[in-house]
């Protein structure tokens, strides 16, 4: 296997007046899986092809393991079928008069491999993908899931030591899409392949990466295992695209001040005296707490009174929405509330998991060590 190394990246469009990927640094060590994670048009897309050798670099170096495949300031480049990288787009590209055995070994056959080695290898991993069966099929009497996987398969039988994979998924129905999520770690974890992922579902992301590098408008925000991007978010962007319920923003203005905002001022004044003033504090649905009374919620947390405005049932647990002073907060909760629509309540979160972010939107990383250690103070 092979790792990735990119340094100064830049990719710029001569029709654009700016960068489609900028200063790109990212290192992906072997055998990793990464997810290169954003919304559309944020570059994802295009670092993948640069690293294929389907885009030139407008600026910088690719490098595969220990050989420079692509670098400006020593004109190197290396043709994309000399790089030994597997690549399965959104579309899965079979040839529809081949047949899934045809297709397979078509990347074998290309590169002179001998009729009997050609059938054995690809006998072996359309095994492995459960599509042995459809050998003599041809794409159109198959699933989007079967072929899918025969796209695997063709891409996995010249055995890359890199696979890049821009969004394989998003074709597939629901059902369908899970088993795929499961299909592609089991080959991750069976190959050991540097895997580079390209998905603007951060659902996806967090179920299959091992690493998460986000991207927006270009740049890379943060990069860091699944857990740490969504437990501690480098920045607001970040905080706020990661997650499938949105993270409730407070932002806390002098300028123009909300009352919870006021609240939360407050209270990091009185708590937290020695903490330089937040721009912006993050809650996730999931940690925000409601409770019937004042009297239900601990001391020493952030809390604030709210109307009941929904709940909403997800089957495990239930969504519930409050309007603290014309502020909308989401919850997420494991049991049914005993409260109505309606009724007056207490929102309160522990300070552990309050997320504070200065006025650029970055994360504040002295406020993570006051805020998150502090101790409730008892009644």
């Amino acid at each position: 296997m092979s790792s990735v190394s990119l340094r100064g990246v830049q990719k710029k469009y001569p029709s654009s007046p700016t960068h489609a990927v900028k200063n790109l640094d990212l290192e992906i060590g072997e055998s990793e899986f990464l997810c290169l994670l954003g919304p559309s048009g944020c570059g994802k897309t295009t670092t993948l092809r640069m690293i294929a050798g389907l885009e030139n670099l407008s600026a910088g170096t690719i490098a595969l393991g220990d050989r420079i495949v692509d670098s400006v300031d020593d004109a190197i480049f290396v043709a994309p079928e000399k790089r030994d990288i597997g690549l399965v787009f959104q579309s899965y590209a079979l040839w529809p008069h081949l047949t899934v055995l045809e297709n397979v070994e078509f990347g074998l056959k290309l590169r002179g491999i001998d009729k009997a080695t050609r059938r054995e290898t690809c006998t072996t991993v359309m095994e492995k993908l459960g599509i042995a069966k459809y050998a003599d099929r041809y794409p159109s009497q198959l699933s989007g899931g079967q072929q899918q996987r025969v796209a695997l398969a063709r891409m996995l039988v010249v055995n890359p030591k890199v696979i890049l994979l821009d969004e394989p998924l998003s074709n597939l129905d629901a059902k369908l899409r899970l088993e795929m999520r499961a299909e592609l770690k089991r080959i991750h974890h069976e190959f050991g392949s540097t895997v580079v992922f390209v998905t603007h579902d951060q659902w996806e992301a967090m179920t299959l990466a091992t690493t998460i590098a986000v991207m927006s408008e270009g740049e890379l925000q943060q990069v860091g295992s699944p857990v740490e991007i969504y437990d501690r978010p480098a920045n607001r962007f970040v905080a706020e695209f990661v997650g499938n319920l949105p993270i409730n923003m407070i932002e806390i203005s002098l300028d123009d001040p909300n009352p919870v905002g006021l609240r939360f001022l407050h209270f990091f004044s009185s708590t937290f005296p020695d903490l330089e003033r937040p721009g912006f504090v993050g809650i996730r649905p999931e940690a925000l707490q409601v409770a019937a009374t004042a009297h239900d919620a601990p001391y020493g947390v952030f809390r604030t009174e709210a109307r009941l405005i929904d709940i909403v049932p997800t089957g495990g647990s239930w969504i519930v929405e409050v309007d603290a002073a014309q502020q909308r907060l989401l919850a997420i909760v494991d049991e049914l509330p005993t409260s109505k629509p309606g009724d007056d309540v207490v929102v309160w979160v522990d300070n552990k998991y309050l997320h504070v972010f200065d006025n650029a939107g970055v994360r504040s990383v002295a406020a993570d060590t006051v805020v998150q250690e502090a101790p409730a103070r008892r009644r």
